[in-house]
């Protein structure tokens, strides 16, 4: 045998060695069968970010979506959150009561049909006393980083901000158009947007030195 055809046995047992060490940092993929057939990298997958459904932001640190599942939590501590406002009629799930009491968070219900039975529509619950309850805490900053969401994110967390808009000033066919802009292909309800066009919002008192700065400047603003 020649001289270039024979291998250092050394240099062998380093190279396995090597090929050893790489091993310990393969992850394998589910879909095949070969350490050498599969896909190979560095580093395992990151943890994914999920926003809860219908996730949106409204204005600075005002945030709208459906209900948060335990998926989501790891986006919400990213929103440093100090208030939920929950508007369903029903009580969220456990995981989220827990979550707000593990950090800290206030979770409000808005006293939408809270005397309701089980075979009540949780629609019928939608009063102004209750919107205004919600409003009331949406404009103090001291409640803020804050999230209204409902089962869906859809129609009551759409009225409410709805009716927010309409305090800022907003004009009825935009306020229509950001509410039928979440509520999917079924469109909205005519019922939401008489609401939202019928709330008196006088009746939410606004202290001035607790407002939210977006909505001091939208105050100012000339009708």
């Amino acid at each position: 045998m020649d001289k270039e055809d024979t291998i250092d046995e050394e240099t062998y047992d380093e190279g396995v060695e090597e090929d050893q060490d790489d091993d310990d940092h393969v992850y394998l993929n589910e879909e095949t069968e070969s350490v050498y057939g599969q896909v190979m990298v560095g580093h395992a997958p990151e943890k994914r970010i999920v926003p809860p459904l219908n996730f949106c932001p409204v204005e600075r640190y005002l945030y709208r979506s459906g209900q948060p599942s335990p998926v989501n939590f790891p986006f919400l501590l990213n929103l440093n959150l100090r208030t939920i406002i929950w508007l369903a009629n029903e009580e969220p799930q456990d995981s989220l009561l827990e979550f707000c009491d593990h950090h800290d968070i206030q979770l409000q219900f808005a006293a939408i049909n809270p005397d309701g039975g089980e075979d009540d529509n949780p629609w019928d619950g939608l009063t102004e006393h209750s919107i205004i309850n919600a409003l009331q805490t949406i404009v103090d900053q001291e409640k803020y980083p804050l999230l209204v969401c409902c089962g869906m994110g859809r129609h009551r967390t759409g009225t409410v901000i709805g009716c927010l808009r309409r305090i800022m000033g907003w004009n009825l066919a935009s306020v229509s158009e950001e509410y039928r802009r979440f509520t999917g292909s079924r469109g909205g309800r005519i019922l939401v947007e008489l609401l939202i066009e019928a709330l008196d919002t006088k009746l939410v008192k606004i202290d001035r030195n607790r407002a939210p700065p977006w909505l001091l400047t939208a105050l100012e603003q000339p009708e």
